[in-house]
């Protein structure tokens, strides 16, 4: 399968929560990051782990829809950015993802809210604000 589609699919397996299908995308040892908090996951079982960790269930409860806002490719690397709307916040991520053989054997990914880094006030005669889509 070529790499733009595995990465499409996999959102739309993390939308509908189908991790077994999640864990078919994901290579086994996959090291997947998270520059903004820091950490790294490696493996497809921790991958899986993190994100449909039952310990989160109260955090999450909320939750709506992965909606894939853009996706691009070149050759094995797919850059994804998606939305995920909650009641408290809405999250955006970009996403780096490389894929080998149909499977996903690493990404970095930059998680954020749209509004959580003010804009420093020295700006405002240079920039105007940005209006979500």
């Amino acid at each position: 399968m070529e790499p733009l589609r595995v990465v499409a699919q996999l959102w739309e397996r993390i939308e509908a929560r189908d991790w077994d299908g999640v864990a078919g995308l994901i290579a086994e040892d996959a090291v997947i990051e998270w520059p903004v908090s820091g950490e790294r996951i490696v493996g497809r079982a921790n991958f899986i782990a993190v994100n449909s960790d039952d310990d989160c269930a109260d955090e999450r409860a909320d939750e709506r829809s992965v909606e894939l806002l853009r996706i691009l490719a070149d050759g094995n690397l797919v850059v994804t950015e998606v939305e995920i709307p909650q009641d408290h916040v809405v999250y955006r991520a970009v996403s780096l993802w490389t894929v080998r053989d149909g499977e996903i054997v690493g990404a970095r990914e930059y998680w954020t809210s749209p509004g959580q880094d003010p804009a420093p006030r020295w700006r405002a005669g240079y920039v105007e604000p940005l209006v979500a889509d």
